[in-house]
């Protein structure tokens, strides 16, 4: 069972979503929050294995609020959910950690597969903000600091791939696999699989739609 803690100031918008995720057997909400100051004692009580993140909250903002969370609860699974398109939302999202930034236009599928998706250790970004990050200015590692099979592993890791199924893809163990991961993430001077996944699209080692 997925446990969902929602942080958003609309009450429409968390009766919505509570209702679309009142229909999944595998999914449930623990616990709602309004106010970004409020998030982290929440976190503490409810140990929620997800969030879903506002990004304007009236308080601490939704990205100060993934950074504390993530910092302090490195497990716990953050999907930013907001209707801000800028690409300097987005990456200050990632920044802080988040592990998917979806827009509120995103459907009730989309949404529930992003939650099921992020809970097993994968990375989702909005199609539109996808796009964004390509013409995003922003001075990076080179690629060619990765070994060949370090760029094999990101190429899988860029597809939504488990470590297991990486592991699978490529021959090897997945003890490997995390050895490998903690070197791009390294090289590559990022925190997290989803930063790694926008630096792989951000420099055309994988297509985007």
């Amino acid at each position: 069972m997925i446990q969902i803690l929602l942080v958003d100031d609309h009450t429409v918008l968390r009766d919505g979503i509570r209702s679309i995720l009142a229909l999944e057997s595998d999914i449930r909400v623990v616990g709602e929050v309004v106010s970004g100051d409020e998030v982290l004692k929440k976190v503490e009580e409810f140990q929620p294995d997800c969030i879903l993140m506002d990004i304007n909250l009236p308080g601490k903002s939704g990205i100060e609020v993934t950074s504390l969370v993530k910092s302090q609860y490195p497990n716990c699974r953050v999907l930013v959910l907001t209707m801000f398109e800028h690409e300097e939302y987005l990456m200050e999202a990632l920044r802080a950690g988040a592990d998917g930034y979806l827009l509120k236009d995103s459907s009730s599928e989309e949404v529930v597969a992003a939650i099921r998706m992020i809970s097993q250790g994968n990375s989702v970004i909005h199609p539109r903000m996808t796009k964004k990050l390509v013409t995003y200015h922003h001075q990076e590692p080179n690629v060619n600091m990765l070994t060949e099979r370090e760029k094999e592993v990101l190429f899988e890791l860029a597809q939504g791939l488990s470590n297991k199924e990486i592991a699978e893809a490529l021959f090897i163990s997945d003890k490997t696999v995390k050895i490998h991961i903690n070197n791009i993430l390294r090289k590559l001077e990022v925190k997290s699989r989803t930063q790694a996944v926008i630096y792989a699209v951000r420099n055309q080692l994988v297509p985007f739609s």
